[in-house]
């Protein structure tokens, strides 16, 4: 069990930062002539930020972490983060039943942005700012503990690591490990206040604009609103949020070195296959589906197409779940597309959910590999992403991730399809497991998942974690708590 005392510890730390963003929250609280969430986010401060002292001071630090330790370390600070996060939703009640207080803290913390709410505006301020900050930290958390965790120091670990990020995420690894991390808290904290600005200027409240811009660079969708980005109907707005999704479901290293370029590599925004893919089928995306709003009549234009199209491509496929329409209402060929967008979604080393377009990219390459390799032709059977080969060994365990993705999306969806019906189910499985939120039918852009039964919910919240950690963290650990 010592692998999980240094666990322990660890997740003692992150409940240092749950109890600052609830004194955060509560201080909005108490500048909103301290509404009913006031008393909730103090008292669940003081027990986080008591918990995390008691967990620091009855455990011993570790110099030495073996991988196996970083995924236990890393499952344990989500779970504990999302745990003790239900508690302002538990106490101030409402629709906050004990089930739902951890769906609506799991979602947050995994940026997924599902809700059981049907109505969001009801929430006093401090609590509203609670759900966003949830997102916020869990954001920026896939990002710096999982970097920190498995970085490049144990060599063996290699397909595992793979298995969390790509080649391209780890290639800036070499320095030091805090230079990675601040670079990633560099970039996202960009990303929130140029977002926040941004919408300020289209005079939005700056409520609203803090609260959106935090929501996008966590590409998580949660909104104080309940009709979402719909509420604004403003063309700004939803182009300013469309670059912060953009931007947040890139990779974080390349962003900071196309700024700041580093004299050990030359990668950057404009010059690596990934992006230029993530981008391009993003395009591809828009235009059928604009095409699809347009010549099957749903939009009367097609500039309303093209608008519409833009905003929801952009964020299915950076797994943001912002909504300006009710998707459920499109034709079938434009929610096909957006289910696939659901499905690969982002890059590697952004707070971005999904496969992530890295393993698509090299898994593309490895067909077209293997089919020259069929065919007879020589010399070009091998796989390579922006320069780099790729083993055997990291295609394989690439295919076995996306493998288990699937199979865990084709369990989930059998579960809600207990309750509901095909398309709903299936697209509720892809939405939690790639963290986007939103699905088709009853949880679709407008709707929510209060209609899932105690035990869907549970499954859900499972499938969230498993699909935020990237699988196989959370398994190891799992497998961990229970090998001697």
């Amino acid at each position: 069990m010592k692998k999980w005392n240094t666990a322990i510890r660890y997740a003692g730390f992150s409940l240092f930062g749950v109890a600052i963003l609830m004194f955060l929250s509560a201080f909005i609280a108490f500048r909103n002539d301290m509404d009913d969430s006031f008393d909730p986010l103090v008292f669940s401060g003081m027990v986080s930020l008591l918990s995390g002292f008691f967990a620091i001071i009855t455990t011993e630090p570790q110099e030495n972490m073996s991988v196996e330790e970083g995924f236990c370390i890393v499952t344990g600070c989500w779970i504990t983060a999302c745990s003790f996060g239900a508690l302002p939703f538990l106490i101030c009640g409402g629709e906050f039943t004990l089930v739902n207080a951890f769906f609506e803290s799991v979602s947050g913390f995994t940026t997924t942005g599902a809700s059981i709410l049907n109505d969001i505006e009801a929430l006093p301020k401090g609590l509203q700012f609670w759900r966003i900050a949830t997102a916020w930290m869990g954001g920026i958390g896939i990002v710096t503990l999982v970097s920190l965790v498995i970085s490049g120091q144990h060599d063996r670990h290699s397909v595992l690591a793979s298995a969390e990020l790509s080649d391209l995420a780890k290639s800036y690894y070499g320095g030091r490990k805090k230079n990675f991390v601040y670079r990633m808290l560099a970039v996202y904290l960009f990303i929130t206040l140029a977002s926040t600005i941004a919408l300020k200027l289209t005079k939005m409240p700056w409520f609203d604009a803090l609260t959106m811009g935090m929501s996008a660079c966590s590409t998580c969708g949660f909104c104080i609103k309940n009709t979402s980005v719909e509420f604004y109907n403003n063309v700004a707005v939803e182009i300013i949020l469309i670059a912060a999704m953009l931007m947040g479901a890139t990779n974080f290293s390349l962003m900071f070195s196309t700024v700041w370029p580093d004299k050990r590599t030359r990668k950057n925004l404009f010059n690596t296959q990934v992006v230029r893919w993530f981008l391009a089928l993003v395009a591809i995306a828009i235009l059928i589906v604009s095409a699809n709003l347009y010549f099957s009549g749903y939009c009367p234009t097609f500039a309303r197409a093209l608008r519409l199209a833009a905003f929801q491509v952009c964020s299915l496929s950076t797994t943001t779940g912002f909504a300006t329409a009710d998707t459920s209402l499109w034709p079938s060929g434009s929610i096909s597309i957006l289910l696939l967008c659901s499905l690969v979604c982002g890059c590697s080393g952004s707070t971005s959910g999904g496969m992530k377009m890295d393993r698509f990219v090299i898994v593309v390459k490895s067909l077209k590999s293997m089919v020259n390799s069929l065919i007879g032709v020589k010399n070009i059977n091998r796989t390579k992403l922006d320069g780099q080969v790729k083993t055997e060994e990291n295609v394989t365990s690439i295919l076995t991730f996306m493998g288990t993705y699937l199979l865990i999306i084709a369990i989930g969806t059998i579960i809600f399809a207990i309750s509901m019906d095909f398309r709903t189910s299936l697209s509720a499985a892809i939405a939690c497991m790639g963290s986007v939120g939103p699905g088709f039918g009853e949880v679709g852009s407008m709707g929510n998942y209060a209609g899932l039964l105690g035990f869907q919910k549970v499954t859900a919240m499972i499938i969230m974690l498993l699909g935020r950690v990237e699988i196989f963290p959370m398994l190891i650990a799992v497998k961990s708590l229970f090998s001697r």
